[in-house]
């Protein structure tokens, strides 16, 4: 089970605390410095509303963001476009906002 993490997003703080009280053993993976695992890519790319396209990272982008393999396209060149925190486990993942909604996952 995997957590992509930003340490500075109050929501992904939150995601880690509930996990960690539940004493749920999970990976925390910090994208923005470890970048999003490749096997991760297209469970991630299949979730609605995974890319932040508020971000200016998106507004560069110099393609459309509307299928699958340009999701995991944008994910891998721009991790910052994550939306977080996100759960994996088992071939599944959810957003987790609020960040009550991981539990659904364990």
């Amino acid at each position: 089970m995997r957590l992509y993490h930003n340490p500075r997003c109050s929501k992904s703080r939150q995601a880690v605390k509930l996990l960690t009280d539940k004493g749920v053993s999970f990976q925390e993976l910090r994208y923005l410095e470890e970048g999003i695992m490749e096997e991760d890519l297209p469970i991630l790319a299949s979730l609605v509303g995974i890319v932040r396209k508020q971000e200016k990272a998106f507004k560069e982008l110099d393609f459309a963001v509307d299928s699958v393999n340009e999701v995991i396209k944008a994910l891998r060149s721009k991790p910052k476009l994550l939306e977080r925190p996100v759960l994996v486990k088992d071939g599944k993942a959810i957003i987790g906002r609020p960040p009550e909604e991981i539990l659904k996952l364990i």
